[in-house]
């Protein structure tokens, strides 16, 4: 008979009276230390700050903004929403503010919690509430959040939007579906390296507390003291970014330290190197090394352990509770091995995986199948190999970076007349952000002024690391700067 769902906030109720005293959530400090709060600690508080929440209007019409970086308040800011219904957009602190403003602008219902000018409540206030407080902390009734997940993106077009997850916010407890080809299991010891504003690292450490998880959470990740986190505490599982990956594989005394406690590494973000992936292959094991595909739209994904990989080199898998097809410009359908658009119909067609806010629906056939630009193609026995992860988005370090937003940073410098941003090959980061500048007619532009400008405007990892001047910027027919040319160019010019 199948289980009944529990919303994330009455689970972490049951859990506490399960085993109030357990650690729920390790955080591993930048400063060595360690701070460990219990499950009875992490219920109290969440439900403390509800109130305050509540009385701040949030219920289960609101957006709650956590612009904050990995911390135990980060865990009491999104529970306590959950709890009064509400859905969670996390938020990187890093960015400006007019980047900040402009995707929480994008809703009028909502309540933002980050260390601004501007916000409604800073990390400050969530901690005073920690050990106490005027708010009670008994139970409160059960809500289900409807939303209760939204992921911010800058998006393909330059213009802030908001992707929300629209299904309710519940789950039945150890039915773990997509999660257990990851490699995730109720009660393990799961590592948090990466930043919770980013969808894989918020997800996964969610349906890990959910789960019955003990969280060890980095505040930043360094590489050195991961490993000694998952030597520590035996972590389990884990999601890294393939330029984790990569950091933590080249310390030097990486082949000493002691691994064995890993079952799974789920990585996705970036296509993953093959050398990368071997390497990981050898310091644990083929079947400990799970790689992902698919998007925030959770249209549908694929998944590929390693011993499935060394039989399809290259592949990211065979679709998971997803169909798949490879199409053209027109919605065709393309022969085996040749590369066309990726789209994904999920099982659960035609209930909505996901809604924007700021930007109109990605490219949908007719018959639902979802796409929002991955090339690729599949192989005979259905693998599917990724050929571009869409045309122009240049991936750097696991994090989606779209030109047109960079370029229309750069547009607003009074001296640029116009700009191109393409992705330059990098051995660490796989891409890195390269800015080639037209100046306007007769200006002689200060780069460093340039720089300072544009760290004004945009995310710091969004920020071009290269500058080129070019007068003019080489155009075809039709007056479209040639990009690919020049991105090839200086890529072959890179190697």
């Amino acid at each position: 008979m199948p289980g009944v769902p529990v919303s994330f906030g009455r689970r972490l109720a049951d859990l506490t009276r399960l085993h109030p005293d357990a650690i729920a959530i390790t955080l591993a400090c930048q400063d060595g230390t360690e701070d460990r709060l219990a499950w009875v600690e992490l219920d109290r508080w969440v439900n403390r700050l509800a109130r305050l929440m509540a009385s701040r209007g949030v219920g289960p019409a609101t957006m709650v903004c956590v612009g904050l970086y990995n911390s135990l308040e980060h865990y009491a800011a999104t529970i306590a929403a959950w709890r009064l219904g509400a859905c969670t957009l996390p938020l990187s602190p890093r960015m400006p503010d007019v980047e900040f403003r402009g995707i929480t602008g994008l809703v009028e219902n909502r309540l933002v919690i980050a260390d601004r000018v501007d916000a409604d409540l800073a990390k400050a206030d969530i901690t005073a509430l920690r050990h106490g407080g005027p708010w009670d902390d008994a139970d409160l009734p059960d809500i289900t959040a409807h939303p209760g997940k939204a992921i911010g993106s800058g998006g393909s077009t330059g213009r802030s939007k908001i992707i929300v997850e629209p299904r309710p916010w519940a789950r039945v407890p150890g039915e773990v579906t997509l999660a257990f080809v990851a490699g995730l299991r109720s009660g393990q010891t799961q590592l948090v390296a990466g930043p919770l504003y980013h969808n894989s690292p918020f997800s996964w450490s969610h349906y890990g507390l959910f789960e019955e998880q003990h969280l060890v959470v980095m505040e930043r990740f360094d590489a050195a003291l991961a490993v000694d986190l998952i030597e520590r505490h035996r972590c389990q599982f884990m999601f890294l970014a393939p330029t984790m990956m990569q950091r933590i594989v080249r310390l030097h005394d990486i082949e000493q330290r002691d691994l064995s406690s890993i079952e799974s590494v789920f990585q996705t973000a970036a296509p993953c190197p093959v050398w990368l992936k071997r390497r990981w292959m050898e310091l644990t094991a083929p079947e400990k090394l799970v790689e992902g595909f698919g998007s925030s739209e959770a249209a549908g994904s694929c998944r590929i352990r390693g011993d499935e990989w060394l039989a399809h080199p290259g592949s990211v898998g065979r679709p998971q509770n997803a169909e798949l097809r490879i199409l053209d410009e027109n919605f065709g359908q393309v022969p085996t091995g040749e590369v066309g658009e990726i789209f994904f119909r999920p099982d659960s067609h035609p209930e909505p995986t996901y809604y924007y806010i700021g930007s109109p629906p990605a490219r949908t056939t007719p018959d639902g199948f979802v796409s929002v630009g991955d090339m690729g193609y599949v192989d005979a026995e259905g693998y599917l190999f990724l050929s571009d992860r869409r045309v122009d988005l240049i991936i750097r370090g696991g994090a989606n970076i779209y030109p047109a937003e960079v370029e229309a940073a750069l547009s607003e410098y009074p001296d640029i007349a116009d700009a191109v941003v393409v992705g330059l090959p990098h051995e660490e980061l796989g891409k890195s952000v390269h800015a080639i500048v037209e100046p306007r007619f007769g200006a002689e532009i200060d780069e460093a002024a340039l720089r300072a400008w544009m760290r004004e405007r945009l995310t710091p990892y969004k920020l071009p690391e290269s500058y080129e001047f070019m007068s003019p910027l080489p155009r075809d027919p039709s007056g479209k700067i040639r990009r690919s040319a020049l991105a090839r160019e200086r890529a072959e010019a890179a190697r």
